[in-house]
């Protein structure tokens, strides 16, 4: 199915402001550097989580622990992916047990990404608190779960694909929503 993009949302600028004020956002929630570490979902979340850590940390007084998550074997639509996932690394710096977790993700939809990742923190250990941060909130979960700190929120259809593309994967900044169209 071919996307045809219909709107962008942020250039790399507007990006820029939004991770600024959700380090900031996630500095005061999270009250000190101690126990803190930032897990980015694989695979954008993961580029994002590193640009906050590099946001949070002149305002927490030190660097912020930061590394990745993979959630490839909790998901619960495994058995609909190709016959062999891609499976990554999981690597966070510190211990879970007893840490403050900042999940971090480009776009929560369904919410199903995002508790797939909570199973893959407590097989680590058990943290002191888990928080979600997403750049993009679009709307229609199947599961009761929301995120703590939200770069924007964008109502869209079912239709509609929100792209977050970053420098390191896609060599630019911007968020566009794109309209699934038939291939061509």
């Amino acid at each position: 199915m071919a996307l045809r993009e219909k709107v962008r949302l942020m250039d790399g600028a507007e990006m820029e402001r939004v991770l600024r004020r959700l380090a900031a956002e996630a500095a005061e929630r999270l009250g000190g550097l101690d126990g803190v570490v930032l897990a980015g979902i694989h695979r954008r979340g993961v580029f994002l989580a590193r640009r906050l850590a590099e946001r949070m940390g002149p305002l927490l007084g030190g660097e912020v622990p930061c590394g990745e998550l993979d959630i490839t074997l909790y998901r619960d639509d495994l058995s609909t992916l190709s016959e062999g996932p891609l499976v990554r690394s999981t690597r966070l710096p510190v211990e879970v047990e007893g840490s403050k977790v900042v999940l971090v993700d480009d776009v929560i939809y369904t919410g199903r990404t995002a508790r797939a990742a909570l199973e893959a923190i407590l097989d680590l250990g058990r943290p002191a608190l888990v928080r979600l941060c997403v750049l993009v909130d679009r709307g229609h979960r199947e599961m009761p779960i929301h995120p703590d700190l939200v770069g924007r929120v964008v109502p869209t259809s079912r239709s509609e694909v929100v792209e977050v593309r970053l420098r390191e994967v896609d060599g630019v900044d911007e968020v566009v929503i794109c309209e699934r169209g038939e291939r061509s």
